[in-house]
């Protein structure tokens, strides 16, 4: 953001089956995580949008975030 970059591919990945896992769990924690992340403080002030990425670029282990205009300081 601080750059002036409007869109940044975040490749979390689609993580993994534990086949040793005792309870059942979310597959892909990052993956998961990701879109809550931005959401909150203090990242949630750069962020517009976050979306799922094409096939082509990373597809359900990717997104693609959209970040707000830099403002320009006095």
């Amino acid at each position: 953001h601080d750059d002036g970059l409007r869109l940044v591919l975040v490749i979390t990945g689609k993580g993994r089956p534990d086949a040793f896992a005792i309870q059942p769990h979310r597959q892909g924690i990052l993956r998961h995580s990701l879109p809550h992340w931005l959401a909150a403080p203090p990242l949630s002030a750069h962020v517009l949008q976050v979306a799922p990425a094409h096939q082509r670029h990373g597809g359900g282990g990717a997104f693609y975030v959209y970040l707000r205009r830099r403002r320009e300081r006095p």
